[in-house]
């Protein structure tokens, strides 16, 4: 157990058009056969396309198939596929949309992939309590789509539609996190599937109260765990009233520091921003050729406030007060539902722009969060450390709530530039850590922040987590090497 769980230093590998093999090896003909006998055959695969497929995500990480994927329909097979892998020793490996940036899905020991997509019901919504059960197949746009016409939203929004038990999985937020939390803040309840096949509703089977001083919080336990110690299979989330009206707004500024210091400032205010976002030059530049935009190339915040009209005007007032006293100018507001939806489709397609400016690179995403009053002084670090570092690059990030990532650009076929790009991540990792904050804001640990997670929490915060693992997985099957 304990040579399962030690942590490893983080390697991005050179990109290859392959997947390693598990070290588990091909699973037996009766134990294909049995996985057969519950989901039935049309719903095991163990073709080498499929299982690399399910071996990658968006992340650096280099494939690592799974020896056979499974769909599960019900909460009653995934029960009974796991207590078929427990029983053998066969490793499982969670999928939901892949759509993960730290390795979450790699099969490092081989396995089982129980990819979850087909359980894709919106079991009960209650528009009364704010809550909504959905499965493990539910994307964010999904659920969004369902509740437009019910005057409720599901606000946390990662960027990509992300499965919302994943999002719970790797405790997601986004842009919305400033105002409405994070999946932290806004899952309820969840059912699990417990490695050996028992199930676990966390707070207790159907409950949706807001608070809770009952045991301890195995909600919380499970959110963020990474699929490491069982399925989630159902989550029951919050849901918020739409807001009677919302502005967005962009503004450029002179520099990193200006643009940073205005998101402190907006903040002590006390002005209830729903997002603000900030967008380096170089961002700003890849944003407008790949969308269509015709923003100044200079460092930029995105905003956008929710509330009544009144209280709206009060609060753009305020907060273009304080972007002109930062040296903030070229302020556009965007008040049409059209207008707002191309700014923010931009924002979120900004991965896929910085992308275009290197045709053929892969990309990798930082993701560190510190205190706001820390926020100035890395940002502006990292700014002067990736033009001193030689790296393709470029910076954005939710600074509402002290979470930015620097997304470089590395060609895959480069050991000496894979190698630059991991000490450049290691070290911003390592220069949140000093500003006490943390390593990962929202894409989680997985395979490459294993190390800093050590450091971040101490020897005796890890050994707890190991316990914790030991105690829910004691044969150490749930998505081996993530995480601890």
């Amino acid at each position: 157990m304990a040579l399962l769980l030690r942590a490893a230093p983080w390697r991005l590998c050179p990109w290859r058009g392959y997947c390693s093999r598990g070290t588990q090896g091909a699973l037996s003909e009766d134990f294909v056969a049995a996985l057969k006998a519950v989901v039935g055959p049309t719903y095991v695969s163990t073709a080498a396309a499929v299982r690399e497929q399910h071996g990658r995500d968006e992340s650096m990480h280099r494939c690592q198939a799974p020896d056979a994927v499974v769909w599960p329909q019900n909460v009653d097979q995934v029960g009974r596929l796991a207590a078929l892998c427990y029983n053998q020793g066969v490793p499982i490996i969670p999928f939901g949309t892949g759509t993960g940036l730290e390795g979450g899905v790699c099969a490092v020991k081989g396995g089982v992939c129980f990819n979850l997509t087909h359980m894709d019901r919106i079991l009960a919504l209650n528009p009364e309590d704010f809550s909504v059960v959905v499965e493990p197949g539910v994307t964010r746009k999904t659920l969004n789509t369902y509740l437009r016409d019910s005057g409720l939203w599901f606000p946390v929004d990662p960027g990509a539609d992300a499965s919302l038990c994943g999002m719970a999985a790797t405790r997601a937020s986004g842009t919305n996190a400033v105002r409405y939390g994070t999946m932290r803040d806004n899952v309820l309840n969840l059912e699990v599937v417990l490695p050996d096949g028992r199930l676990l509703h966390t707070a207790g089977p159907g409950r949706h109260f807001r608070k809770s001083a009952a045991g301890y919080n195995l909600t919380g336990l499970f959110v963020g765990s990474e699929g490491t110690l069982g399925l989630i299979t159902a989550a029951t989330l919050r849901l918020h009233p739409v807001p009677e009206a919302t502005v967005a707004a962009t503004c450029s500024f002179p520099s990193v520091q200006a643009a940073v210091d205005s998101t402190v400032h907006i903040l002590q205010a006390a002005v209830p921003v729903a997002r603000i976002e900030f967008l380096d030059d170089v961002t700003m530049d890849a944003c407008n050729r790949h969308s269509q935009l015709n923003c100044a190339v200079a460092p930029t915040l995105f905003l956008e406030f929710h509330g009544s009209e009144q209280a709206l005007a009060e609060q753009v007032q305020r907060a273009e007060e304080i972007a002109q006293h930062n040296g903030g100018a070229h302020f556009s507001w965007a008040k049409e539902a059209e207008e707002r939806s191309r700014l923010w489709a931009a924002r979120h397609n900004a991965w896929y722009a910085v992308l275009a400016l290197r045709p053929g690179a892969k990309g990798y995403s930082t993701d560190v969060c510190v205190p706001i009053s820390q926020l100035p002084e890395i940002l502006v670090q990292t700014k002067e450390g990736l033009k001193a570092s030689g790296l393709t690059g470029a910076i954005l990030g939710h600074v509402g709530d002290g979470n930015f990532h620097c997304m470089l650009l590395v060609d895959p076929e480069d050991p000496q530039e894979l190698h630059r790009v991991e000490a450049f991540a290691q070290q911003l990792g390592r220069r949140a850590l000093a500003l006490h904050g943390t390593c990962t804001g929202e894409h989680g640990i997985g395979l490459g922040k294993r190390q800093l997670l050590q450091e971040e929490v101490g020897a005796v915060g890890v050994e707890t987590m190991r316990q914790l693992k030991a105690t829910l997985d004691p044969r150490g099957l749930m998505n081996p090497g993530k995480v601890l």
